[in-house]
């Protein structure tokens, strides 16, 4: 706490005559000596003692060095000094450093944490998550709006059509045309524009109905044995599936049987060195089950998962006569009657199973029938490779 102000003379040294005698006497000889001696101890601030003896008031504006002239306590004129301490009223300037308080303002510098609505310029890395929209999620893109280049999240929107494609799972089947040309005889093969048609039977009575160049086929049998139906293409059997862009199908089906113990429909192929043959069934007769060692499952986005089975064939019919080869077959673990099917994605699958195909001689939409009777017709029937 600041003590009053007090006048320097007799009345002081008898103030402090029990304390400082020597001291007294020094300032009996004149203050200004005995600011001197402040000038020995604090320097400068000593002849602000010297000030000290004038108005007080003066002392006041050497205040702020006055906080200096603290340590000119020192000097027994420092109680002038003390004087100064009413500059340390001043010190209510250091109120003043409230102002500092103003630095509260600074806080308006967390305004600038409102720089972290730049985060919301992340929201333009949304825009990345429009990459998303690849896979279904071009509606994602749309929160991309969020960003200016939220615009690029239209552009998730035209991939999120390719995932329209996908879709193909829902697709019209539709009609036959009318008319056609039936082949009924076992082991025969053609052509309907640009596909291969093939027909083949354990026993007799089913056929074959083209429909001019159209890539559309039907089927019908009555007690045929194992009966083999087929269009697609002929491969030429020179290049394994992976020296292929790409191997694809479409097919649309409807159908009705009676008593067939086993089939499939879906597409069909062999391959050579090794024999393979092969089955990617979508939907049958009786359910979709099947026999032989399960290998593993996996998923084609936009087309289905599949269960994948391989299973030994000894001493059975094939396209190099009666021989000994396995199958490998896909399974749909839900039916559908139309649709794409990725058929090299099938064969990349089967590879990484351990179950490897040969030189590819051919690939075509089938419908396999295990006895019984009845009639398919595939509006659409094509297989494609680049």
């Amino acid at each position: 706490m600041a003590l009053p102000p007090r006048s320097v003379g007799v009345v002081g040294c008898s103030l402090l005559a029990a304390v400082m005698l020597a001291a007294c006497a020094g300032s009996e000889s004149g203050g200004g000596e005995s600011g001197a001696g402040g000038t020995s101890s604090t320097g400068s601030a000593g002849t602000t003692g010297t000030a000290g003896s004038g108005v007080a008031g003066t002392g006041g504006t050497t205040g702020a060095g006055g906080t200096t002239g603290a340590g000119g306590t020192t000097g027994v004129g420092g109680t002038t000094g003390a004087g100064g301490t009413t500059g340390a009223g001043g010190t209510t300037g250091a109120g003043g450093t409230t102002g500092v308080g103003g630095t509260t303002g600074a806080g308006g510098v967390a305004g600038t944490g409102g720089a972290a609505g730049r985060g919301g310029v992340t929201g333009t890395g949304g825009t990345g998550g429009a990459l998303g929209g690849g896979g279904r999620g071009g509606t994602t893109g749309a929160g991309g709006r969020g960003g200016s280049g939220g615009t690029t999240g239209t552009g998730g929107g035209s991939a999120g059509s390719t995932g329209g494609a996908g879709t193909s799972g829902t697709c019209t089947v539709g009609m036959v045309p009318s008319g056609g040309t039936s082949h009924c005889s076992s082991n025969q093969s053609g052509m309907v524009g640009s596909q291969q048609w093939t027909i083949w039977s354990s026993g007799s009575g089913g056929c074959l109905i083209t429909y001019g160049s159209t890539a559309a086929f039907s089927a019908t049998w009555n007690n045929s044995g194992d009966f083999l139906a087929r269009v697609g293409l002929n491969l030429g059997s020179n290049k394994t599936y992976d020296q292929f862009t790409t191997i694809a199908a479409d097919f649309a089906e409807t159908h009705s049987a009676n008593g067939v113990p086993y089939s499939s429909i879906g597409v069909y192929g062999w391959s050579v060195s090794p024999l393979v043959e092969w089955y990617v069934t979508e939907d049958s007769f009786n359910g979709l089950g099947t026999s032989g060692t399960k290998k593993g499952t996996f998923t084609i986005d936009g087309e289905g998962t599949y269960n994948v089975y391989q299973r030994m064939q000894n001493n059975q019919p094939s396209i190099q006569g009666t021989a000994s080869f396995p199958q490998f077959i896909s399974v749909r673990t839900s039916a559908r009657t139309c649709g794409h099917i990725s058929l090299s994605k099938h064969f990349d699958a089967w590879k990484g199973f351990g179950m490897t195909l040969g030189k590819m001689e051919e690939a075509k939409v089938l419908v396999e029938a295990g006895g019984g009777s009845g009639r398919i017709d595939f509006p659409v029937a094509s297989v494609t490779a680049q």
